[in-house]
């Protein structure tokens, strides 16, 4: 996989194309699995690790690279299965979620493929609500399946998902509350969801979720044909970037380009934090940025939305 990276800066030009690039992985069968190319930083055959005392099981050891040091986890234990043997001829990808690096241990590596988020779907209504999935898709005719890390990593290494008493403004959540504010949540993972919900609802604002969006702006131009002002029925929008059907870019420019829907206030919300492209979040027209997940910061933005659209 040496230089299959190397171009990752180019692959920029996908925002606001609803397009993305997945690498290919396999674990301990013949299923494929996808990651974004976003996220990884870098593949590498497994060097030698180091256990750690009374470490998460997944958690097959610690790492020496580039003059750092990374948790590696072994993928397939992670999702309920067994954990991969002959780890010497394993592979770890090097990806940074959440502003962390950490390392995920597969058996083999395949190729990157280039997408459209149109043919990327929700995973199943018969998954469950426990799967692993936060999306499938078909390459080669093949389905490849779409790993919710971001649930991986809470079950590992919980965030603290409470917000700081200090950060809490009294007099803005009553405010919200009087008023009835509510806001728009779009995430596809189901762990983001419920943290963002809970931590907007603290604020004493009310929530309506989508899984991706296109169904949020279905919702939303459904909102407008009914002769509804769509600032009167939300205060803001917190979308996720990468979405099944429709990415949180092309949901951005979507809305900039209804005039109905176009001074919706928007943040985006998103673990793409090592490599993401300021410039792009502006070329699209959202409001503000926010790496997942910071509950004070994301506090601290929903309260000053909160606050203008008090005043307003």
């Amino acid at each position: 996989m040496a230089g299959v990276l190397d171009a990752v800066d180019q692959r920029t030009q996908l925002v606001g194309q609803n397009r993305l690039e997945l690498l290919l992985f396999r674990l301990d069968g013949s299923q494929i699995y996808g990651i974004n190319v976003f996220k990884v930083k870098e593949v590498l055959q497994c060097p030698k690790l180091t256990e750690l005392p009374q470490r998460n099981p997944v958690v097959r050891g610690i790492a020496h690279i580039r003059g750092g040091t990374i948790s590696v986890m072994d993928m397939n234990a992670a999702i309920g299965n067994r954990p991969l043997d002959d780890i010497d001829n394993c592979f770890v990808i090097i990806s940074e979620y959440n502003m962390a690096v950490q390392g995920f241990l597969v058996k083999s590596v395949e190729k990157i493929v280039n997408l459209n988020w149109a043919n990327v779907h929700p995973p199943p209504k018969g998954a469950g609500k426990n799967n692993y999935l936060t999306a499938v898709t078909e390459v080669d005719s093949k389905i490849v399946e779409i790993i919710d890390v971001e649930k991986i990593l809470s079950e590992i290494s919980p965030v603290v998902e409470d917000i700081s008493q200090d950060v809490l403004r009294e007099e803005t959540i009553q405010a919200a509350s009087a008023q009835q504010l509510k806001v728009m949540i779009a995430d596809d993972s189901s762990v983001a969801r419920k943290q963002i919900k809970r931590c907007v609802e603290k604020l004493g604002v009310e929530t309506e979720v989508f899984p991706d969006g296109a169904q949020a702006l279905a919702h939303l131009k459904q909102i407008a044909d009914e002769g509804h002002d769509i600032n009167s029925q939300y205060c803001m929008l917190i979308s996720d970037i990468e979405m099944p059907e429709m990415d949180g870019y092309t949901l951005t420019a979507s809305i900039r380009d209804d005039p109905r829907l176009s001074n919706l206030y928007i943040l985006l919300h998103t673990s793409l934090s090592g490599i993401f492209n300021q410039a792009m979040v502006e070329k699209v027209g959202a409001n503000n940025f926010l790496a997942k997940f910071k509950p004070d910061k994301l506090a601290e933005v929903v309260q000053e939305r909160i606050d203008s659209a008090s005043q307003g």
